[in-house]
């Protein structure tokens, strides 16, 4: 049987049983920041195991990607030396909430080993909990006694954590030994009985004294290990035998020009093995939108991934090869898992880039390594110092674990407590330097509770709960905390007849406290007028709601992998820090930019709901970060419920028409595999015009490409002029007098030119739709321009040649056109006030 075709077989197995086959948790569990992985198939219905969570289904069965390499469940370091942990393995699964339990889960697990696999019945063991007797009886009917084995907690109890759900599980063991003789290694973590699936019955809640309850729903939750029993199936003692692995290791043999061996001291068996697992992990984590950093799961995978190009040497490839084993992986598992088909290029090329990164170094570590290597042996030494691992990590980019391994072929250990002490100066010493002055600043511990209502005002009367010399903490407050990259509000409070400057607010416990300018006069109960800059408040709404937008415009032209990796929302700029592998090219930026003012320009409201969290989760694409900590309830903001929706606990304009226009003014690379955008927007857009005009005229040499773009940026901010004045269209009409019978609408709007006159003059005819008569007007270039429609309907009434014709008349000045638009223009800009605020007479002669 092949491994597909066993795949498939469990999965139709539980479904003939009423199981609902669901897909494949990702590999990057999102909203889970206890995990940098998935690393169990139970990961994804964690909330109905916890009493949170609900399915509309109460049996069902996947196969589960998942990836072990960090915690509790670490195998990083046994892949390659055995024949059987892996970094990325399947986890075959069938759960019960609530539904069948002990004696259903196990007589099927017996049903499919051995009716429809065929395993023989004497080759298996099963281990109960040494209270389990209803697993053990069940077993019993099964298996002789001497094959049912009871364990304690270390083996055969699960629980989640401290405290909570948890329960006896039962493991089932295969014997590979030839005389049968396996029975005493059991439990005992070797190859020749190994286990191959756990059957967990969750029938406990852990309290927080220790002691166990019984749960009124009781869940079976299995997992199988899917590489493990396609061993078994096919016969093979070792994993990598079978055709899960062989397709890969056939291409590192094609590469290399090397044979593997499945000897496990062979060195080239050990480098293909590791290589050929790696390959897995690193593929699936990025297509699931992981990519190697410096920090959580992107080090994680960094360390998988030198860890791989080292083997890869040993090899003899001295260049990029890793990403080479792609293709087959993808022509493999592709169908099973659609994922890896579709970010193939992606995944290729991040592993590639990452190789050429690191085999920059490897060549100067390895040369280090030699000499410490060399001056240890001349000592008579065996130990490599925590400040040579630490010089190795910190300028060679070896992580420990690499240093480690490298120093255990050669028969030498590392100082790694050394390396600990030397990694946390440094870390504290980068948290120093980013210390700010107000966060040096001694906070009040009292006992206080502001209520923050800055989300819709910007001014409070609040009570006077504490204060000592600048420091001061109101019952309420409109002022925004700094939080989530958003710096915090400014503004003033007047307390006693005096107007204090706040530069800054700051949470203590459930204490918003006010930083003020100098030491405020403490008037305890007292009223205070607090009032944000509501100037700056704004201009920070813009930036940070524009952030949402070009979040989602880099997803979608760099690819599902950009995830933000930091922001930080000022009121005369913005900065948006994200993961991607390479340099984002121009035509790239211009798509990013030219889809976040599409989306500013279809004037979209900027919705902000408080839910509660499990219900957050489910809004389609919802974007939250790993590793945040959420409360029971969350704010979520929706700009367009097909295009972006975030968690954010943020202030935001109310349509994205009001951020106006965003220009990106710098990308850059902040560190490996992070890349930052600087923009401005709205005003700063203009500011930013004005800076091109100083930087021309200083810089002649420059100054014909500024000057044309400096003309494409005018003319993108005209646009979005017109758009504005558009929008203003409707509560016009709507509160357009009738003059002659017809509604009439007479307004001066900004500078536009004659032919973006023209066009807003028919985007009002439209507007008014029937019985109506608009007339706009500009001053341009000194001179007064005008426009005048009227609706088919009244054009036998009224001719928009001869209103706008008798207008111009009045302004020294002629026109005229089409019955339905004509336009016209005079000198005198003077009367252009006057003549409008007159212009319904034209009207009221013919009504």
């Amino acid at each position: 049987m092949t491994s597909r075709e066993l795949r498939q077989s469990f999965l139709d197995f539980f479904a003939a049983r009423g199981h609902r086959i669901v897909p494949s948790a990702p590999v990057i569990p999102h909203g889970d920041p206890t995990l940098l992985f998935t690393n169990a198939g139970m990961n994804q219905f964690k909330d109905v195991f916890l009493g949170i969570g609900k399915r509309d289904y109460t049996r069902c069965a996947d196969t589960q990607k998942c990836i072990r390499v960090s915690g509790k469940h670490n195998d990083l370091e046994e892949v390659g030396y055995d024949t059987y942990h892996h970094t990325f393995f399947e986890m075959l699964g069938n759960w019960s909430f609530g539904d069948y339990y002990k004696k259903e889960a196990i007589g099927w697990s017996w049903e499919l080993l051995t009716k429809v696999w065929n395993l023989p019945p004497e080759r298996l063991h099963t281990t109960v909990y040494r209270t389990d007797d209803e697993a053990y009886n069940i077993w019993r009917e099964y298996l002789p006694a001497e094959r049912v084995h009871y364990f304690d907690e270390k083996d055969n109890f699960w629980e989640m954590g401290a405290t909570g759900p948890c329960g006896p599980c039962s493991e089932i063991h295969f014997d590979r030994t030839p005389d049968l003789s396996g029975g005493p290694l059991v439990n005992a973590g070797t190859p020749e009985v190994i286990e191959i699936w756990n059957n967990v019955f969750i029938q406990y809640n852990r309290r927080e004294d220790g002691t166990l309850e019984e749960l009124a729903a009781k869940h079976v939750d299995t997992g199988m290990g899917f590489e493990r029993i396609c061993a078994v199936v096919q016969k093979k003692n070792s994993n990598y035998d079978t055709d899960v692995f062989a397709p890969v290791l056939e291409e590192i043999e094609r590469i290399s020009g090397r044979k593997y061996s499945p000897e496990l001291t062979n060195s080239d068996g050990i480098a293909m093995r590791v290589m050929a697992d790696h390959i897995r992990a690193l593929s699936f984590a990025i297509a699931d939108g992981a990519l190697p950093g410096n920090e959580g799961r992107g080090y994680v995978l960094r360390r998988i991934l030198r860890r791989a190009a080292r083997y890869a040497r040993n090899l003899g490839m001295r260049e990029p090869s890793l990403y080479k084993l792609v293709a087959v992986l993808v022509q493999n598992m592709g169908d099973v898992f659609p994922e890896i088909e579709r970010q193939q290029s992606l995944i290729e090329r991040v592993i590639k880039a990452e190789e050429e990164s690191f085999l920059q170094t490897l060549e100067r570590g390895l040369e280090r390594f030699e000499d410490i290597s060399e001056r240890l042996a001349q000592d008579e030494k065996n130990v490599v110092s925590g400040a040579e691992a630490f010089f190795l990590y910190d300028t060679c980019g070896f992580p420990l674990d690499l240093t480690e391994l490298i120093a255990k072929e050669r028969g030498l250990k590392v100082d790694s407590d050394k390396f600990t002490r030397l990694m946390n100066e440094q870390r504290e010493r980068s948290r120093q330097a980013r210390k700010t002055f107000s966060q040096e600043a001694e906070l009040p511990v009292i006992e206080a509770e502001t209520q923050f209502i800055g989300w819709d005002k910007l001014t409070a009367d609040a009570k006077v709960l504490y204060v000592k010399d600048n420091n001061v903490i109101l019952d309420k407050s409109p002022f925004y905390v700094e939080m989530g990259g958003q710096q915090a509000d400014t503004g003033v409070i007047t307390l006693g007849g005096n107007v204090y400057t706040v530069n800054d607010v700051r949470k203590s416990g459930s204490a918003i406290v006010h930083f003020c300018d100098s030491d405020v006069e403490p008037l305890l109960g007292d009223t205070a007028a607090a009032a944000v800059d509501a100037g700056r408040r704004w201009a920070i709404q813009r930036n940070h709601s524009a952030t949402h937008i070009l979040h989602e415009a880099l997803r979608r032209v760099l690819g599902t992998h950009t995830q933000q990796a930091g922001s930080l929302v000022a009121p005369d700029h913005l900065r948006f820090d994200f993961s991607h592998f390479q340099k984002v090219t121009h035509e790239e930026l211009a798509e990013i930019e030219a889809i976040v003012n599409e989306k500013i320009r279809e004037r979209i409201p900027v919705i902000t709901l408080d839910l509660p969290a499990d219900e957050a989760r489910k809004i389609p694409g919802v974007k939250m970060f790993f590793g945040d900590k959420y409360g029971d309830r969350v704010r979520v903001v929706i700009i367009d419920e097909k295009f972006s929706a975030e968690f954010c606990g943020g202030t935001h304009v109310g349509n994205s028409s009001d951020i106006g226009l965003l220009k990106i003014t710098s990308e850059s690379s902040i560190a490996s595999g992070v890349r930052r955008i600087e923009a401005v927007t709205s005003a700063g857009v203009e500011r930013y015009i004005a800076d091109l005009h100083e930087v021309a005229l200083r810089e002649r040499e420059t100054q014909a490409y500024l000057l044309e773009k400096i003309k494409r940026l005018e003319k993108d901010l005209a646009e979005y002029n017109v758009e504005k004045i558009a929008g203003s269209f409707t509560q016009w009409v709507a509160d357009a007098p009738i003059v002659g019978g017809a509604k009439f609408v007479a307004r001066q709007i900004e500078a536009v030119d004659g032919e973006q006159l023209k066009s807003l003059g028919d985007r009002l005819r439209n507007a008014l739709g029937k019985s109506g008569v608009g007339i706009l007007a500009t001053v341009s270039e000194g001179k007064a321009q005008l426009v005048c429609v009227v609706t088919d309907d009244v054009t036998g009434k009224y001719q928009a040649g001869r209103i706008v014709g008798a207008l111009a008349k009045e302004l020294g000045g002629g026109g005229g056109g089409k019955p339905h638009l004509a336009t016209a223009g005079g000198k005198d800009i003077s009367k252009l006030a006057e003549v409008l605020s007159q212009a319904g007479k034209h009207l009221e002669n013919k009504g």
